[in-house]
């Protein structure tokens, strides 16, 4: 599996109505610290078919990012029957995402 771009038009389908847990990571493409955290985000999409992992860019969907009342980015939030089950600013490792979900 790969990440799934989410936007405002799929976020309803691949988000709120997906039968797995959702890792979505938000992000921006001059962020450098999202960019150290994207090739971790990959590997656990590839990893973990169990778990869908979705991306979010932040400047082409403030809407959704306003959603989530992210300030800072990296941001990553894990959502379990449409609701959020955790949150966390920053860069983070293999590990601690996976204590995420």
């Amino acid at each position: 599996m790969f990440a799934v771009d989410i936007n405002k038009g799929n976020f309803k389908e691949e988000v709120m109505g997906s039968d797995r847990p959702v890792l979505l990571d938000l992000w921006a493409p001059w962020c450098g610290p999202c960019r150290m955290m994207a090739p971790i985000v990959e590997e656990i999409a590839k990893e973990r078919p169990d778990i869908k992992v979705g991306k979010i860019n932040v400047d082409e969907q403030p809407e959704l990012a306003s959603q989530f009342g992210v300030m800072n980015i990296p941001t990553l939030v894990v959502m379990k029957n449409g609701k959020i089950t955790d949150q966390a600013m920053g860069t983070r490792t293999k590990a601690q995402v996976l204590e995420m979900l």
